[in-house]
């Protein structure tokens, strides 16, 4: 059996990969209400979120398939930017996702869902061994994956009020000490926006945000757009608004020293705004439905630990809210996490075999970070316990690859948000092309059925026989007409083809030089990627290697070059005399090796 510990988007994901690759799994929630929970922004995709939700799906995973089940408003973000920052992006129905979630593991014949909560794993030899709930069950486990989110030793601050517990007023998960087991914990924390009552906004002051028609459905499974069944309002902070939280800055936990973990750079609360952007004279709050039968609405851009009163007296200083009744203020709440940096690329725990880790409690913040590391985390548990080597996704390759080798190599100081600049080929990696990345890796593994890859198969085909057909008659205008610089894509003489087919090849021919020239660099990374380190037990005997260096080294033991480059503290000084030592060590070995051929000679 597998233990998954945790219910969120990281233990669905995981759970279900295990599952599909053959194996039991028993899931154990603190809450069974709270599976699929969006405690936060009822809402799944955005910028590089979107696709990580594709690639999640290209590769057999749960999230884009529940997205568009659930979701009740699409858009496509940056539409009018480059593809490279394009990203699908849907407010889903908090509710119907939640319980979508559950069914889809009730309805599994590999998983067995649990309430209780999980206080030791056991271990033997450096092994995971078995489970126990806080009642004293144990169970045996071939390996387990945490995914405990953000409910280990939790802390929800609003005002001076400080309470343990979990999101949404759920019990926090005081029993289960990961220290114990050697692992370093960080203390982190995030927050999230209040809640409103629907009928107390003033629809006429506040600005309609629609749904769009045309955006391609999350799942490569989906033929039809999804549809659009909700409205979202935009309004702006001002002014006055700012004054209050100025106004009222001694009482933050955020500034008052009530709040010690550290929160999210890229999503700041509001009263952090007003003071690290104070030149702005208003912020964007987007109005946002919690679900299509739900009187609550979410306020995007408002998230606070202010006192109740403050963050009333605040948002009735907004145009459209000036009578609006907070059904849930907004929170702040803290939680241990994992260093990120004690897990290797397969997502287990150094020296722990059998037990990984996913999501919230790896550092990340976000559904789609969690749901990506969950899937990954869950492909190995299963793949550990039939004795199979690992997977593991490079940077290269995927936002999915990206995320896991930033947080095991780099590690972060602050919850992780996936952002288009943090990958180096982010127009290799776009949304629209996860199927061609990695649907052919979800195959290999099991987790794609012959039928899809049948479909990805004759879009690929499609897809080149169409630029042929387009290379050549660009080849006859130029011939007739040299003065030709643009070819004209909107081509009448095309043959019918789905969206998605021309979608790809406007792209590759519009940007062929682009994305020629980042395959290129792709090319000369991946050879630093696959140049091994040589064994060394010691780096600090390396000659030239700096006294930081060598003792970064020795902690994340990096299999190549490309992993030691990625390394914080390691400089390019750094990585040439481990070039040299590794060039002086293969002269040594092959005298040795020369001097031992003469000697058996003799």
């Amino acid at each position: 059996m597998i233990a998954v510990i945790g219910a969120g988007h990281a233990g669905i994901e995981a759970a279900m990969a295990a599952a599909n690759l053959g194996h039991k799994v028993t899931v154990f929630a603190m809450n069974l209400d709270s599976v699929g929970n969006m405690p936060c922004n009822p809402s799944i995709g955005g910028v590089a979120k979107g696709q990580l939700v594709r690639e999640i799906d290209a590769l057999g995973g749960q999230m884009g398939k529940l997205a568009d089940l659930c979701c009740i408003q699409f858009r496509m973000l940056n539409r009018g930017k480059g593809p490279a920052v394009r990203s699908p992006r849907a407010q889903a129905d908090r509710y119907a996702y939640s319980r979508r979630a559950k069914q889809i593991l009730e309805e599994h014949p590999q998983i067995r869902l649990l309430q209780c909560e999980i206080s030791e794993i056991e271990t033997n030899n450096g092994k995971v061994t078995a489970v126990k709930d806080i009642f004293g069950q144990r169970y045996p486990v071939k390996a387990a994956v945490l995914a405990n989110g953000t409910y280990l030793r939790s802390r929800v601050v609003v005002g001076g009020n400080a309470r343990e517990a979990g999101p949404d007023g759920l019990l926090a998960s005081n029993a289960l000490d990961l220290s114990a087991l050697g692992l370093p914990l960080k203390r982190f924390k995030t927050g999230t926006s209040p809640r409103v009552h629907s009928d107390t906004v003033d629809y006429t002051q506040v600005e309609p945000q629609e749904g769009e028609s045309d955006t391609p459905a999350f799942s490569f499974d989906s033929t039809e757009p999804p549809e659009s069944r909700a409205m979202c309002w935009l309004t702006w902070t001002n002014e006055r608004t700012h004054e209050i939280l100025r106004q009222n800055l001694s009482l933050s936990p955020l500034y008052n020293g009530t709040i010690e973990g550290i929160g999210p750079r890229n999503c700041p609360s509001i009263e952090i705004k007003v003071v690290k952007f104070a030149d702005k004279p208003r912020h964007p709050l987007f109005i946002e439905p919690m679900g299509l039968d739900a009187k609550e609405m979410y306020l995007q851009g408002f998230s606070s630990s202010m006192p109740v009163g403050v963050q009333i007296e605040a948002l009735r200083t907004v145009k459209g809210l000036e009578r609006v009744e907070i059904t849930r203020p907004g929170y702040a709440i803290e939680y241990d996490c994992i260093d990120s940096t004690y897990l290797s690329p397969a997502l287990m725990a150094r020296g722990i075999e059998g037990l990984f880790a996913a999501g919230q409690l790896c550092g990340s913040s976000g559904y789609e970070e969690a749901a990506a590391q969950g899937l990954v985390a869950g492909i190995n548990a299963a793949l550990y316990a039939d004795n199979k080597p690992t997977f593991t996704l490079p940077r290269s390759s995927s936002y999915i690859g990206t995320l896991i080798d930033d947080l095991v190599t780099r590690g972060t100081d602050e919850p992780y948000r996936m952002m288009t600049s943090r990958s180096e080929f982010r127009l290799l990696l776009r949304h629209d092309n996860a199927d061609e990345r990695l649907m052919p890796m979800g195959f290999e593994l099991g987790l794609v059925d012959n039928e899809r890859m049948e479909r990805l198969n004759i879009k690929l085909k499609q897809t080149e026989t169409e630029i042929k057909r387009l290379e050549r008659k660009r080849l006859t205008e130029k011939l007739r007409r040299p003065e030709l610089k643009y070819f004209d894509l909107d081509d009448p003489e095309r043959p019918e083809l789905p969206g998605a087919v021309i979608e790809q090849v406007e792209l590759r021919v519009k940007y062929e030089g682009y994305i020629r020239r980042q395959q290129s660099m792709l090319n000369s990374m991946s050879k630093m990627e696959e140049r091994r380190l040589p064994e060394c037990d010691d780096y600090s005997s390396v000659p030239g290697l700096s006294y930081e260096a060598a003792e970064k080294l020795n902690a994340a033991r990096p299999a190549t070059f490309g992993l030691a480059g990625r390394i914080p503290g390691i400089s390019p000084a750094d990585i040439t005399a481990l070039m040299i030592h590794e060039t002086h060590g293969s002269a040594r070995r092959a005298l040795c090796d020369s001097r031992m051929e003469d000697d058996n000679a003799r």
